[in-house]
């Protein structure tokens, strides 16, 4: 009975990992379309931005949580760890409380920020490998951010 295991010659997320994150752009793709469709109906236009708003906090508060799963495994618990994985929550609080057109310009750029962050802490954790999918996710989840914020009405 052979009990060795071969590694891919190349590391890459889980195919469960990479169904998920792709179905995990579904609600940006749709709330960035749907802000652009209700055209010039304001309170349509509204609440599908405030909804687009709303999904990417959960998503940037997810991301803070990371930070938060990793800091507790190290065998040194910094405060830096920890008060990181406090940051992106906070940040999507505030853009889901702004007005919603602002708000996803906030989120979208967070979004980035996050994965800026995630290159360092990827990296540090044997974790690099899962960066190509990071960065799909982040760019493809921002743009969905900052194509909503321009769909909505100013004014």
């Amino acid at each position: 009975m052979n009990t060795t295991t071969t590694l891919p010659d190349v590391l890459e997320p889980p195919h469960l990992a990479r169904k998920y994150g792709n179905l995990g752009l579904i609600p940006f793709g749709v709330g960035a379309l749907l802000v652009w469709l209700v055209g010039r109906h304001a309170e349509a236009q509204y609440w599908v931005t405030l909804a687009l708003s709303a999904y990417a906090g959960v998503i940037i508060a997810f991301l803070g949580g990371i930070h938060w799963g990793l800091a507790m495994r190290a065998d040194q618990l910094g405060p830096r760890s920890f008060g990181w994985a406090m940051v992106p929550p906070l940040v999507a609080w505030l853009g889901v409380i702004m007005p919603p057109s602002a708000g996803l310009v906030v989120e979208g750029a967070m979004l980035l920020v996050c994965y800026a962050m995630d290159r360092k802490l990827y990296v540090a954790n044997g974790m690099a490998h899962w960066l190509t999918l990071r960065f799909r996710l982040s760019a493809l989840a921002a743009f969905f951010c900052f194509l909503g914020a321009a769909g909505r009405p100013h004014g």
